[in-house]
């Protein structure tokens, strides 16, 4: 061969050494490097097959391995045995130009030999730069080739070349894994912050856990996180807050789910779902899941101090596994969600136990401000003995009781002496009555309302409902509760649970009822006014309060108690009752019974000047105890309006007589209130029948010094 020759292929060489450096350094893929290489290469050298094997770094393990332009494939040999792992182990290279003749891979021979693949010379050399071994680049051809030194000197130039590019290569892709990896541990670090700066500044328990959902599901690409918290029911949990951008509906909040297979989270240990073939999970998961493309699942239990307060759950719609790491990272970050659970969950029940305690302190207060009618039962007739009798029957018992009566005859008292009779003494009593509340209000008194649950309610209410929790219930007036109230005050009672106006969260209430009313129930439900489920419901201990009538042997003691005691109220010193007085109060029918007795003797203590009770009985009307006792009930309130006009002539000494607009004002007033029964609000009330507002007449009554009681 003439020196040109020589000179040219070593040119061509060259030039191959520089097109496949400047070509390699390009290359973005292994399998592109191992491609191009052996495009270059077969231009200067023959051959028929290239591999490039890369070993993990200080391991016997293969990193990557690519083979171009050639038939071999990944030998199953140990990798001891292999010509690869004896260049890269000794960085010496092979040269085999007879390789059914070599005796040195007697393991890899036989493999080879069980193909159709046809082996003559093999020439394997290291891949190595100044900074570190990575591996092999070999050639192999069939039978009749063979590799002089200058072929085996240029391809460890070469093997220099791909050498470089890969380094390169890997520390390229170590500086992005390395970027990617900071960048990944900053955001989880920015996440725990985050979870961290939120419990310690918001205790809004959906808003924190809906910020919280958001973070998690951008940090560990998620499709939906969802935070679920037990439910009051049993076995199942209610979704509280969730971040599902891109959700079609079926997964939601307040959605009800039930529990998993009970062994899933008995071991408070972080669960990876496949809901694609997992079992232990109930059906109906499995179709929300389905129906909104959920392919995988990460449910961790939200543990402090041993106890379970909810779960964390983080799905994927793609295929894209949770790896050991995100599981351990997110059972951290379940921990600082299951800290501002219990946080948030102790803020919220000292809040509601804080408002509960201000409200029955207020009310024990309205209570203790309140005129009682009497503070203690007054008789001795053999009709109050019964009712007595009965209270102690059922007073130790939980049971509903129902008083029924005519106004005035007491039922607030026997209701009371229930209670203070019954184990629920220690806790409070707590009374509505139902007329004397606007038919729009009347749902939000006895159940309760959140913040904005209407127009008006700028704060959070506890209902009288929720307020005797544990104590007893008193519902005066039960017959006037509307229609459209009634099933769910019996919801409430028998199932012992109610949501309050804007929630849907439900509350178990353990309240004993006690309920009165003047009305003829039975006659309600036979005119639609009344559910007779609810009726049953309230029926169970009925008590009839016997009107004042039917106990007159009681009057005599129920003067003297009322005496003594608006006497000394009034800085009075009455000694005596006449017998003609006490003789006429006695003979009296008393229709508005208790009440009006109680009504007439302040009357009758005010205009009294000496030490003998001074009662008006010229303005009673006085009944034969021959005739027919019956109440009269409309000539009386216009009897009572017409005492009450000339008690506050007498109180003024008859020296301020009124305008006479002013007289008709109060005639009008006190015409409405007899009318209503002395009921202010309402339908029916005095403010209706006037065509006035409530809060107008009421203004009007106390500058005329109108009280409504007296015309109840």
């Amino acid at each position: 061969m003439s020196a040109d020759v020589l000179i040219q292929g070593e040119t061509q060489r060259y030039q191959a050494v520089l097109r496949i450096s400047e070509a390699l350094f390009a290359c973005q893929t292994c399998e592109e490097l191992a491609r191009i290489l052996a495009d270059q290469l077969g231009k200067v050298l023959s051959f028929d097959d290239l591999e490039v094997i890369v070993f993990k770094e200080n391991s016997k393990e293969i990193e990557w391995q690519v083979c171009a332009k050639g038939r071999l494939g990944a030998p199953e040999a140990p990798v001891e045995e292999l010509p690869a792992w004896h260049v890269y182990d000794s960085q010496d290279t092979l040269l085999i130009n007879d390789w059914k003749a070599d005796e040195r891979f007697p393991r890899l021979k036989e493999l080879v030999a069980k193909t159709d693949i046809d082996i003559g010379s093999v020439v394997r050399v290291p891949l190595m730069t100044p900074h570190q071994r990575l591996g092999t680049l070999g050639i192999a051809s069939r039978p009749g080739t063979t590799y002089s030194a200058d072929d085996i000197g240029f391809l460890r130039l070469i093997a220099r070349v791909v050498a470089l590019a890969i380094e390169d290569r890997l520390n390229l892709t170590k500086e992005q894994e390395a970027r990617a990896e900071l960048q990944r541990q900053n955001d989880r670090l920015q996440l725990l912050l985050n979870v961290t700066n939120r419990i310690t500044s918001n205790l809004g328990l959906r808003e924190l856990l809906r910020a919280v959902s958001a973070n998690i599901r951008e940090v560990m690409h998620g499709d939906v996180v969802a935070i679920s918290l037990p439910d009051a029911a049993p076995g199942q949990f209610r979704v509280f807050a969730m971040d599902f951008p891109h959700g079609k509906g079926f997964a939601r909040e307040e959605l009800l789910v039930m529990q998993p297979a009970k062994d899933l989270l008995d071991s408070m240990k972080p669960v990876v779902v496949d809901w694609r073939e997992s079992e232990g999970f109930p059906s109906e998961a499995y179709a929300i899941a389905a129906a909104e493309g959920v392919k995988l699942s990460c449910i961790i239990p939200l543990v402090n101090h041993g106890r379970v307060l909810g779960r964390l759950s983080i799905s994927r719609r793609t295929e894209t596994s949770f790896t050991p790491d995100e599981v351990e990272f997110l059972s951290q970050i379940s921990g600082q969600i299951a800290i501002a659970v219990e946080n948030a969950l102790a803020y919220r029940e000292i809040s509601e136990l804080k408002d509960k305690l201000a409200q029955e302190k207020l009310y024990l207060e309205e209570e203790i401000r309140s005129e009682m009618n009497f503070e203690q039962i007054i008789g001795n007739s053999s009709a109050l003995k019964h009712v007595l009798q009965l209270v102690e029957t059922v007073a130790p018992s939980d049971s509903t009781v129902l008083l029924l009566g005519e106004t005035g005859t007491g039922k607030e008292l026997i209701a009371r002496a229930i209670h203070d009779r019954s184990q629920r003494k220690d806790r409070t009593l707590v009374k509505l009555n139902c007329a004397a509340i606007p038919t729009g209000l009347l749902e939000s008194e006895l159940f309760g309302h959140e913040r904005g649950a209407f127009t008006g309610a700028i704060g959070q209410k506890i209902g009288r409902m929720e307020l005797a929790d544990k104590g007893t219930l008193f519902l005066d007036e039960v017959g006037d509760i509307p229609v459209e109230i009634q099933p769910k005050l019996l919801r409430a009672l028998q199932e012992r649970e109610f949501e309050r106006l804007g929630s849907t969260h439900t509350r178990r209430v353990n309240v004993r009822l006690v309920a009165a009313t003047n009305r003829d129930l039975e006659k309600m439900i036979a005119a639609r006014e009344f559910r007779q489920d609810l009726f049953y419901r309230l029926n169970v201990f009925p008590i009839r309060i016997p009107p004042l009538r039917e106990r007159r042997e009681d009057i005599p003691l129920l003067v003297s108690y009322f005496v003594q005691r608006l006497a000394k109220q009034m800085q009075k010193k009455i000694e005596a009752i006449p017998t003609a007085v006490m003789k006429g109060l006695t003979a009296w029918e008393w229709p508005g019974n208790i009440r009006e007795l109680e009504n007439f003797i302040e009357r009758a203590v005010i205009l009294t000047r000496g030490k003998s009770l001074e009662a008006p009985l010229a303005e009673l009307r006085k009944l034969n105890r021959d005739e027919p006792t019956h109440p009269a009930a409309q000539q009386t309130h216009e009897d009572i309006a017409r005492i009450v006009k000339e008690t506050i002539n007498a109180l003024s000494n008859k020296k301020s007589v009124p305008d006479e607009h002013v007289k008709q004002q109060r005639d009008e007033i006190v015409r409405a209130l007899t009318e209503s029964k002395g009921r202010v609000g309402g339908a029916y009330g005095a403010a209706a029948r006037m065509g006035m507002n409530r809060t107008t007449l009421l203004s009007r009554m106390k500058k005329l010094g109108i009280d409504p009681k007296q015309y109840a």
